[in-house]
């Protein structure tokens, strides 16, 4: 019985954050992530960042995704909830101190906070295995073409 609470209670959190859920349109996320600093964050560019948001979850914030040992993926930037946030299931880190339902909302400054901790640890965009596979080392200037913005399309990446 208790099982079947718990339950109703994801599937009830999960509808609910689903209903102000938000599929960006690229520009308008370009400008977000911009207003949020990302550009130059950590050398890496708003192309970076929109290229990884593409391939991780096609701009939308409802995206879970189920990992293979339990942990899952959460929004816009597929944050793990081993790592980043806690989704009351599986063990966590919780680095970014949120509950993982927090990133599945229209309201991505949360998600850009934890993804900051991310690109500011060891592996930096390398912690995501799709933007090594799809982001890294290409040409990224055609994220942001057609976007009214003064983002500059390729960051050098800091060294240290």
């Amino acid at each position: 019985m208790k099982a079947w609470g718990t339950v109703v209670v994801t599937l009830t959190v999960l509808i609910v954050a689903t209903v102000d859920a938000k599929i960006y349109e690229r520009c308008d996320l370009a400008m977000k992530l911009e207003e949020a600093g990302l550009n130059g964050f950590q050398g890496y560019s708003i192309g970076d960042w929109l290229c990884l948001a593409h391939y991780v979850s096609g701009f939308d914030t409802s995206v879970v995704d189920h990992n293979l040992d339990g942990s899952n993926q959460y929004g816009i930037f597929q944050l793990n909830s081993a790592w980043w946030c806690d989704n009351g299931v599986t063990p966590t880190k919780n680095l970014c101190s949120m509950d993982c339902h927090d990133l599945l909302n229209r309201h991505i400054l949360d998600d850009i906070m934890c993804a900051k901790k991310v690109v500011s640890s060891r592996d930096g965009m390398n912690a995501w295995g799709s933007w090594t596979q799809h982001c890294q080392g290409r040409d990224l200037s055609e994220w942001l073409k057609g976007c009214n913005m003064h983002a500059k399309p390729n960051t050098k990446r800091m060294t240290s």
